[in-house]
């Protein structure tokens, strides 16, 4: 205590400083005078500086002079009043020579310095600041300096700090448009004689005085940066665009800027660095098990053909893309008719016709994937833009649909501003369009249907993604143009719920076929939530499920394109049996097992898009016509003979309504020729199923393995599963045991788990089904099978088979425990290994589509069934993958050349999407009946 007091004594101690700066800071009159001196000081310093670039010690000076003026400031404004500094830095225009000594500096250090101070001043709002247009003039003096051509290079931290001043500046603009004026001046600088003499590319580049609103162009020219300094620029930019609608001087400026060029050539220049020859590829590491587990092979890359996969390649994609949602988003500000359309104007001819147009039309499958790369770019470009004008002005051109009205009149002023730059940029335009083609002679219908015959699988999986969005998110351009439909007038049901039943149990039993040790009712409930979800969001059909008040329609509320011309009402409609799509889909699922896996994930999600649509019938492409259908016996009901005696109407009418009701549930018989070709073709697939059970060895046990495996990798995440199948299943074998793994299905979503940039809503969002270990039901006509896994005889395991219901013996599951059932059981290790290596040979050999007499070519398994047992070190010559091959080589040569081989592994791949697929479609068709009543019960 005696020490403290003593030091209260002694100036400059430690205890009596802070206290008397505290007290100083307290002071206003004090404050100012620091104030003052600090000023004072900071001019004598700039005169008596010569270089500044060259004397460091008096740029080191002036920067902590300024410095100390900032930090004045910035705490005298979280102080209460009085705040006299920041009177006398508004009334001497302090700003003004600080501003001339930072543009005169070419020093990094006091030009942020000077940039924070003028921050300080417009964050106090004292003073009127931010409305003074000298305060505005010097500002922006400084920004436009420094952030020229020939200033110096400015730091990262002090670009952001710039940005982030100048959106500051927009920020209050948007909300009080009365400060606008202090920072743009609209002046007329031409007369009619300057603006004729210009040529046309001036006029088209719209060359405005930049000097009328310096910060305009200070934002326009961060827009394309990354991180927080293009994130601030693009929104004040934004709110500039927002606040034409307050301003007809500001309005006519912008059309007249090049602010549509500039934004239409940057979003050019984007696209033309992304590259003209692309391979869907995943990394090694992190490839999915669903094509790890197939024939996946990663395609070839070259300097010139470069892989999705590419950090590079992402990065461009990710900027393009960002810059595309940069024009939708400023669409979506833009409260002005006139600078809206100016921009979708210089967005359709710059960037559409003179860029993405003819790069769809010169893309090749022989050049190297160039296909493949211009359909990914316009698919991910149909993906991520949500604007209805913009979507209307890539699919209306792409697809060489009619114009129709012309667009209203507006006001005088800003029309002739308009019309000025709409000449302008056609004159500069003409002689670029006449020898280019246009989409009159080649559209992007003709491109999708050129691809999907071509011979490369991935030109055919991508174009397949692309046909998918656009079912999927922009069905009402597809209704007349990829698609042939036929309108349908009557708007009530005709299928029958006894013919809804025969659909349901048709589409369930295939399902039920392909077999399984899995819930099919938890696994359906799940595919029942997603389609709902799915069938519910479809932009076509959120008019349908919408509450409708009694006597009225409902509207689809979904945002219309104001360009004219955008088709506007979608009315039922059904698919004709003759639609090449549909077509070019059935002759795809034809070789469904021997496709790659990509490829048949991409066409069922393309068939789930179809049907998805609530103004797309199902009658006659996917489910029988109505009007076909046959009932054994006499289709009408026998008259009751006490109907002719009744006189109470009540109860004749009730017997009417009961005859109606049974008249309904009747189950009608399909011949042949009745089931559409698509629900014919997957029954096929279905019976090739049942081939490939009856001619592989083990196809039960060694398919329940292959679910397992896609379970366990789903639950453990740890490392992916190597490309090569035999690694993947020696190693599941040490996994944990099946009731230990989660109950979860790895099918939670093939297409995302091949495509996760998709987005697809049609594939599911929550798990495919769960696995438990109680035995599954079976609901679908197909007989139980039993729950123990019997080696083939030829390995006997020395125990007898254990009845259908006994406990449950060894199993082959990649979840089960090896050492566990191996001391159950007392298989000794070796037996196991021998058993693993028989299915790595069966998983190794190579088969081909069934024939219709239900053969597989080549024979491919003549050696496993007359094969001795394995002895303790493995399993015999007979059954190695190469001796395999050269049995398979022996067959027919011409009929090998033929037949597309692929080996026994991918085949159990594409049955389990087959009966997932299956799944979905029969919960689509069962949601559809539910939500939008197509369903009639009497």
């Amino acid at each position: 205590m005696e020490f403290v007091q003593w030091s209260r004594l002694i100036a400059g101690t430690p205890l009596a400083s802070p206290a008397g700066n505290k007290a100083a800071a307290n002071n206003p009159e004090k404050r100012l005078a620091r104030f003052k001196r600090e000023y004072s000081q900071l001019l004598s310093l700039w005169r008596a500086a010569g270089n500044l670039e060259r004397d460091h010690q008096a740029a080191e000076n002036i920067r902590n002079s300024l410095q100390d003026l900032t930090s004045i400031l910035s705490d005298e404004s979280r102080r209460p009043l009085p705040h006299p500094c920041i009177i006398f830095a508004s009334a001497k225009q302090v700003y003004i020579p600080i501003g001339k000594i930072a543009t005169s500096s070419y020093n990094a250090g006091i030009i942020r310095e000077a940039v924070a101070l003028f921050a300080t001043l417009i964050d106090s709002e004292e003073e009127d600041f931010v409305e003074n247009y000298v305060f505005s003039r010097s500002l922006m003096d400084l920004l436009v300096r420094i952030t020229g051509a020939n200033s110096i290079r400015l730091g990262s931290d002090t670009e952001v700090e710039v940005v982030e001043l100048s959106f500051n500046i927009t920020t209050k603009i948007r909300l009080d448009p009365e400060i606008l004026p202090a920072w743009f001046t609209a002046q007329e600088h031409d007369d009619d004689s300057e603006i004729q003499e210009r040529d046309a590319h001036q006029r088209f580049a719209g060359q405005t005085h930049k000097e009328d609103f310096p910060l305009f162009y200070l934002l326009i020219d961060y827009i394309h940066h990354e991180g927080r300094t293009g994130d601030f620029a693009r929104t004040g930019l934004l709110y500039i665009i927002e606040a034409a609608s307050n301003s007809e001087a500001l309005e006519q400026w912008i059309v007249e800027s090049d602010l549509a060029t500039l934004m239409a050539t940057g979003l050019g220049a984007l696209y033309s660095q992304l590259s003209r020859k692309l391979v869907i590829d995943h990394p090694p590491d992190l490839l999915p098990p669903i094509l790890a587990l197939s024939d996946y092979q990663h395609p070839v890359t070259t300097f010139e053909i470069v892989s999705s996969a590419s950090t590079d390649f992402q990065g461009h994609m990710d900027t393009f893309l960002s810059h595309l949602l940069f024009w939708q988003d400023v669409l979506n500000h833009c409260k002005s008719v006139e600078v809206k359309s100016t921009l979708l104007e210089h967005f359709q001819i710059i960037f559409l016709q003179q860029l993405l147009y003819p790069s769809l039309l010169e893309s090749s499958d022989v050049d190297g994937g160039s296909s493949v790369a211009v359909l990914t770019y316009l698919r991910q470009i149909l993906e991520v833009l949500d604007h209805p004008d913009m979507i209307h002005l890539i699919l209306h051109y792409l697809l060489a649909l009619p114009d129709t009205t012309t667009s209203p009149t507006l006001r005088t002023s800003i029309s002739a501003a308009r019309q000025r730059k709409s000449m302008d940029l056609a004159t500069l335009m003409s002689t670029q369009e006449e020898l280019a083609s246009t989409p009159a002679l080649f559209n992007l219908v003709d491109l999708i249907q050129g691809s999907l015959r071509s011979q490369s699988p991935q030109t055919v999986s991508v174009t397949l993604q692309l046909v998918s969005v656009i079912l999927r998110r922009h069905h009402r351009y597809a209704v007349t143009t990829l698609l042939w439909t036929s309108q349908i007038i009557h708007d009530e049901p005709r299928r029958t719920i006894g013919a809804h039943e025969k659909e349901m149990d048709f589409l369930l039993s295939m399902a039920g076929d392909i077999g399984g040790e899995i819930d099919f009712d938890e696994v359906y409930q799940s595919h029942m939530q997603d389609s709902m979800g799915v069938l519910e969001s479809h932009p076509c059909s959120i008019g349908l499920v919408a509450h409708k008040s009694p006597g009225r329609t409902t509207q689809v509320p979904s945002a219309q394109a104001t360009i004219p011309g955008a088709p506007r009402d979608i009315r039922p409609h059904t698919l004709r049996p003759e639609d090449p799509m549909l077509k070019t889909f059935v002759s795809i699922l034809a070789t469904f097992f021997t496709n790659s896996v990509d490829i048949n994930l991409s066409l069922t999600a393309a068939i789930v898009d179809l049907t998805t649509c609530g103004y797309m019938r199902l009658e006659g492409w996917l489910v029988p016509d109505p009007a076909e259908y046959i009932y054994e016996g006499n289709e009408e009901d026998v008259e009751d003979q006490n109907l002719a005696i009744l006189d109470d109407e009540a109860e004749m009418q009730e017997r009417d309504q009961l005859r109606a009701l049974k008249k309904a549930r009747r189950t009608p018989k399909w011949s042949e020729s009745q089931i559409p070709p698509l629900l014919a073709q997957l029954k096929v697939l279905v019976d090739q199923v049942t081939i490939y059970r009856n001619e592989i060895p083990r196809f039960d046990d060694i398919l329940q393995q292959r679910r397992d495996a896609f379970q366990a990798a789903s639950s453990v995440t740890v490392s992916p599963i190597p490309t090569k199948p035999s690694a993947a299943l020696r190693s599941s074998f040490e996994s944990s045991s099946r009731s230990a793994s989660p109950p979860r299905n790895p099918f939670d979503s093939l297409a995302h788990r091949i495509f996760p940039e998709l987005g697809t809503p049609s594939r599911s969002h929550s798990p495919r089904g769960r696995r438990q270990d109680q035995p599954r039901s079976h609901g679908f006509g197909t007989p139980p099978r039993s729950s123990v896994a019997v080696p083939p005889p030829q390995f006997p395991m020395g125990l007898d088979t254990p009845s259908s219901g006994s406990s449950r013996a060894f199993s082959p599951s990649p979840l089960r425990n090896r050492d566990e059932g191996a001391k159950s059981l007392g298989v000794p290790p070796s037996q196991i290994a021998a058993f693993a290596a028989v299915d790595q040979t069966i998983l190794a050999r190579k088969v081909g589509l069934p024939s219709p007499k239900g053969e597989l070519h080549p024979i491919p398994f003549p050696n496993l069934r007359d094969v001795a047992a394995p002895d303790a070190e493995g399993i015999g010559e007979g059954t190695s993958e190469d001796s395999a091959d050269d049995d398979a080589s022996t067959t027919d040569g011409e009929r090998k050349e033929e037949t597309t081989l692929v080996s026994v592994s991918h085949v159990l791949t594409n049955v389990i999407v087959l009966q997932e697929f299956l799944l979905e479609l029969a919960a689509m068709v069962q949601g559809r009946a539910g939500l939008f009543g197509e369903i009639k019960f009497v």
